[in-house]
Formats: C-alpha cells, structure tokens, sequence
C-alpha cells in the first residue's frame, strides 16, 4: 500500500476530479462499524479491517490524512473518491461504500479483498503457474482499458495494489489506490514526477507528457515480476533504478526466463519499450496469445498469431537465430525485493 512520490516538477492540480456524490459523514465511523484490526500502512494512510455491526459483512476503511507536510490534502482525497465513484461499473476496480471524517482523516470504506496483494506471489519460493498469472494479467488489462476508456490513468499500478478477493481458491483481482490517479484531456498535456520507483515509466522520469501507455508499462512490470520472481528494474539505490528504467535494462536471460513460455516473454518486452507510442494499448494486450494459449487448442492460438501479424504485437520472433540473440543479450543484474486444476481459471 505504501506510495512513494518522487521529488520533482508537478502540476498538482492537473487533472484532479473535484465533485462527488459519495456523502461524507461526520458521525463516528464505530457507530456503524468494529475495527477489527490493521490491513497495511503507508506514509500518509491506514488500512484497517472492519465489520458492519448490522450485517457482519467485512469491508476495509482506509484512514488518509488531511493534512500531509503542514499542506491540505482534502482535495486530493475527494479526488480520490470522485475517482472511484466513475469506476463504479467497474468490476475489477475496488467499491467505494462509505465516507466519513474526523478532525485528522477522511475514512473511505471500501470492499473487501480477502486475498491479499499479488505482491505476495511475486516474492514466494512457489511462484504461480502461467495459467493463474495469464488469468490475473487479462483481469488487470480489462480493469485498466476500462478505466482508459473514461480517460483515466492509474499511474501507481504495481503488485502491491492489485488484490485478490481470495487467497484460496485464488480468487479475482481488484485495483486499488487511486490517490495518483488523473483525468486526462482536462487541462492540456499532464505532466508529473509520481509514482513509485521501480515502476514508473521512462517518460515519467523524463518529464514528459503522461498518456495511458504509461499504465502500460507497469502492467509489464508487474507480468515481469509475477513470471520471474524478480523485479526487472530495482537497483541498489533509487539513483540506480531510475538508470536502469531510462535504458530500459532488462535482464531477458535463459537463466531468469528458463521456466517462462516464449510469449510470455513476447508480451512482456513489447510493453518494456521506452517510447509510449511503440507500447500498446490495454484492448490490444488482451489480444496477445500469451494470455489465451492455456485456453484454447494449439489451433486456436496459432490463428490468433495469425490475426496479430500485422498489428502493434507483430509476432513473436521465429528464426532462431534472433531468440538466441535476444536471450543471450546482457543486462544489469537482477535484484530481489525484499519487501514485505489449471484449466478451471482460464
């Protein structure tokens, strides 16, 4: 849950939403709920797990704060809330239930993901099978084209804020954490130094303008790590990631992809190209044979390969030759995080 903004320029107020419908009440919040514990902590917010006393449903009531540094931060909370309440149709992003405020916080009560953080799987010794992870990436693709299709960008996409509505069965994702989200097409071009290090995208770094491919790049990040256990940009230091994701230093070796399908490896290093307009969209990723080939009989596959030929995906490259150039190819070395029946998911 925890969010790192990174110093820089920033037009704090470009593409902030302003009006919501959700009321936020002034009524002590345990008149209607039991807190029942801590779910996670970030710098300016906490997430706790509570109870509705009435109907013993279970939700999560993250608590911000208003004021952040001496500064007033209400406004970037309703954004928040305003940003929920347009995905509300939205089935892959979390429901906003309930607002409420105290003299320090503004509480938004939000579902329940019972499942944790696909953070989780990323760094276990038993990584998840293709078949979960392809099933996981095609839910985060329709969550994010749709918010794409309202002009929406996350920006902050990473493991820690796709949850899981269970753990086992696994169940389906929900994206959460909208504090950075923006509203594109409001105000201009956005431009904004934010997100969180090792998964920002390079057009983040270099200030220039923010587009929904930048959404895009993370979601490669995020496959990266769920398929290899490792993250494909974190170096030593944050001066040391940041280098590695402006070179877009990937390490695409057999010995980190040596359990990994070819196409896995195909949709990843189309989405971890350094020009946004090379990267593409959230419809056309979900048209990728990685994410169907353990659905559909090899014929199936072989015609999606057919259909996107010509498109932005091209083919995954056949002559042997260039896979061998392509795997072999050297890169900065990996490093790994230290934070904290197969047909039936398809």
């Amino acid at each position: 849950m925890s969010r790192r903004r990174m110093d820089g320029r920033s037009g704090a107020s470009a593409g902030l939403l302003c009006d919501i419908q959700t009321p936020i009440s002034t009524e002590p919040m345990e008149s209607v709920y039991e807190l029942t514990g801590e779910l996670g902590r970030g710098k300016f917010a906490v997430v706790k797990r509570c109870v509705d006393k009435a109907t013993g449903k279970v939700f999560a009531a993250k608590f911000i704060r208003k004021r952040r540094r001496g500064r007033d931060c209400r406004a970037e909370v309703t954004h928040e809330m305003a940003v929920l309440e347009m995905s509300r149709s939205n089935a892959r992003v979390v429901n906003l239930v309930a607002a409420y405020e105290t003299d320090h916080d503004i509480i938004l009560v939000l579902e329940y993901a019972a499942g944790g953080e696909i953070f989780d799987h990323c760094v276990s010794d038993e990584l998840l099978p293709e078949t979960q992870i392809t099933r996981l990436i095609r839910q985060t693709l329709e969550g994010v084209h749709q918010l794409h299709q309202n002009n929406l960008v996350h920006l902050d996409l990473k493991p820690q804020n796709i949850l899981l509505t269970s753990l086992s069965p696994l169940g389906d994702i929900k994206i959460v954490d909208f504090g950075l989200a923006r509203k594109l097409g409001s105000v201009g071009e956005l431009r904004e130094i934010l997100g969180t290090p090792e998964y920002v995208a390079p057009e983040i770094l270099n200030y220039e303008p923010i587009t929904t491919a930048t959404d895009l790049w993370s979601v490669g990040v995020i496959a990266y790590m769920l398929v290899t256990g490792e993250s494909p940009f974190a170096g030593d230091d944050k001066q040391e990631t940041f280098l590695n994701v402006s070179q877009v230093s990937v390490d695409y070796s057999r010995d980190a992809f040596s359990r990994v399908s070819e196409l896995a490896v195909d949709f990843i290093r189309k989405l971890l190209v350094k020009a946004p307009e090379d990267r593409p969209s959230a419809a056309e990723c979900l048209s990728h044979p990685w994410l169907w080939q353990l659905c559909l009989s090899p014929d199936s596959v072989a015609i999606i390969r057919e259909r996107i030929s010509g498109s932005k995906w091209g083919a995954p490259s056949e002559d042997p030759e260039d896979k061998e150039n392509f795997l072999e190819s050297p890169h900065v070395k990996r490093f790994r995080f230290e934070e904290t029946a197969p047909a039936e998911f398809c």
